[in-house]
């Protein structure tokens, strides 16, 4: 566990990073003074590192506009959802050539109209375990239940002529218990129905990079950050860490 292996780092007197075992060691100041890139082997005290908890240092990046943005909370995306299904279902857009669809009206106060299109292979329908499905009016729960059954899930709206992706601060796609979102700035979302051309390959994979593309969405990648501030008797120096 990262985080308590860092507590312990705090509490030990001195932290030894045992990288480039073939250098000696180099003072801090020396490095703050040097021009990067260079290697080097430090032997140094961890002051303190940032964030301090270990969830918060996942991000969302973007590596065509480099950008870096929080991972959006459960909350946020439910209200997306709820805002959503003021909308109700077109009857105009079930039961297409190339998915199936299946609507229900909830029991519920609010009475919500769900629908959901299931996308078909050769004019079959795949096994759960293969399946991709669309869904319109459904709440988060009912999403993360339908992710349990089948391989992808992707929540949508109902346009004039075609079905489209909601808001991108909501995820695109859910696979598993993944959440996948992309780049506000750099995606151009098209309708929905540019994922039958995936549907009509001979073994549809449902991969989350090649619907990101057929859809025009610039996927956004989940990576971990971290900084740490490290200090011998010459000085200090703040060490990043930024990987996928």
């Amino acid at each position: 566990d990262l985080e308590l292996h860092l507590q312990r780092c705090q509490q030990l007197s001195v932290t030894v990073l045992t990288d480039h075992q073939d250098l000696s060691n180099t003072e801090l100041k020396t490095i703050t003074n040097s021009t990067a890139p260079q290697q080097y082997r430090i032997r140094a005290k961890l002051r303190t590192y940032k964030p301090q908890k270990l969830h918060q240092s996942v991000k969302l990046h973007c590596s065509k506009c480099n950008s870096l943005q929080e991972v959006p909370d459960g909350d946020a995306f439910d209200f997306i959802l709820q805002g959503s299904a003021n909308t109700a279902p077109n009857p105009e857009l079930r039961n297409t050539s190339w998915y199936e669809s299946v609507t229900w009206t909830t029991q519920d106060q609010k009475q919500r109209e769900i629908a959901i299109h299931f996308v078909k292979h050769d004019e079959m329908l795949q096994h759960p375990e293969d399946t991709l499905l669309m869904i319109e009016g459904g709440t988060l729960k009912e999403i993360w239940k339908l992710t349990k059954r089948f391989k992808c899930v992707i929540p949508v709206r109902s346009a004039e002529d075609d079905l489209e992706l909601l808001d991108l601060s909501a995820p695109f796609l859910l696979q598993g218990n993944v959440k996948y979102y992309g780049c506000k700035q750099c995606s151009t979302p098209k309708p929905m129905k540019s994922l039958s051309s995936m549907a009509a390959e001979q073994q549809p994979s449902w991969e989350p990079t090649e619907i990101a593309q057929v859809l025009g969405i610039e996927l956004l990648q989940y990576v971990f950050i971290m900084k740490f501030t490290l200090v011998d008797e010459t000085g200090a120096l703040n060490a990043y860490l930024f990987d996928y």
